[in-house]
């Protein structure tokens, strides 16, 4: 099982804040097989999760689409962040 966070706008516009998904019935990789398989949600999931400006966090540490992810990861997304 791996957790699945979703955080700031990304968290509204989704409806959703957290998923469990057991990597056993649902074999994914890598966080890009994770945001393929998320996006089946529907068309409004693959839009906001597939833009390269959302931000990806393995075990609270920010990292590349190609990270691989293992039982027990908790994986988060993030909306781009403004500052000033």
């Amino acid at each position: 099982m791996i957790n699945v966070l979703f955080f700031g706008q990304l968290r509204e516009q989704l409806g959703c804040e957290q998923l469990t998904i057991d990597l056993n019935k649902l074999p994914v990789k890598t966080i890009e097989e994770l945001i393929e398989l998320l996006s089946q949600r529907g068309e409004h999931w693959q839009q906001l999760l597939q833009q390269k400006t959302t931000l990806v966090a393995c075990n609270h540490e920010m990292v590349k689409r190609t990270t691989t992810i293992n039982t027990g990861d908790e994986v988060a997304f993030f909306p781009p962040v403004t500052g000033g």
